[in-house]
């Protein structure tokens, strides 16, 4: 099945896409760099040796962390707040520049209520109360994007992965509104969840445009994508 189809596919599922699909907006070289399932499309030329990188979301598959320091050698700061996580974590033999923080990255500073994943071999936690997710929550520390770069002495991010279970369109809000520099951003989208529509979304996409951020790469199912700083 051609890009095309699996659009026309898509859409018919999702027919609120079908007058305003998300299309590619600047062209650049593009490689996907981790596994199929937590790979991400990155433009090389725009990675450097000390690239600051914030893989936020981290679930049981940090191939993507791993490909961008063997590649580039660029250090990782992960943030994921979730107890499995951190379990998860210390089985694995990590690379000295992957540097775990075990918080949520969110749109507030404190803590926040997450909704526990439906089945207990899941891992994915939710700050979004979703059909999707049990009925059941947990308290866990989360920070602003800002708050995690000030601690960190990070004055921009040159790629920012995200992946949190439907908290990304807070978060987008919030890095508009303080305008914080990003290169690069890689994030699924979460419109499938009950609590939202590919409506958030779209409104997700125009506060990225306003601080000068294109889309460089959409997926078939127009949930993950690269937006590329061409401000």
């Amino acid at each position: 099945m051609n890009l095309q189809s699996q659009f026309r596919k898509y859409v018919r599922s999702y027919p609120q896409w079908h007058f305003a699909l998300p299309h590619v907006q600047v062209q650049r070289r593009l490689e996907r760099f981790g596994t199929e399932y937590g790979g991400y499309y990155v433009a090389p030329s725009m990675m450097k040796s000390d690239a600051v990188v914030y893989s936020v979301g981290i679930g049981e598959d940090i191939s993507f962390d791993r490909s961008l320091i063997e590649h580039f050698g660029a250090e990782i700061e992960a943030f994921d707040p979730t107890p499995k996580v951190k379990e998860w974590l210390a089985t694995q033999a990590l690379p000295e520049q992957f540097h775990f923080h075990a918080v949520g990255i969110a749109d507030s500073d404190g803590e926040a209520v997450f909704h526990l994943p439906p089945r207990n071999d899941w891992v994915s936690h939710s700050m979004i109360s979703a059909r999707q997710y049990s009925r059941e929550t947990a308290r866990f520390p989360v920070m602003r994007l800002g708050t995690a770069m000030e601690r960190l002495g990070h004055s921009h991010i040159d790629v920012l992965k995200m992946d949190i279970e439907g908290a990304e369109y807070g978060v987008i809000e919030d890095l508009a509104r303080t305008q914080i520099p990003v290169g690069q951003l890689l994030v699924e989208f979460h419109h499938r969840l009950s609590a939202f529509g590919t409506g958030d979304t779209r409104r997700a996409i125009s506060l990225l445009e306003s601080c000068g951020m294109k889309i460089g790469h959409v997926c078939p199912r127009m949930e993950v994508f690269t937006f590329i700083q061409a401000g």
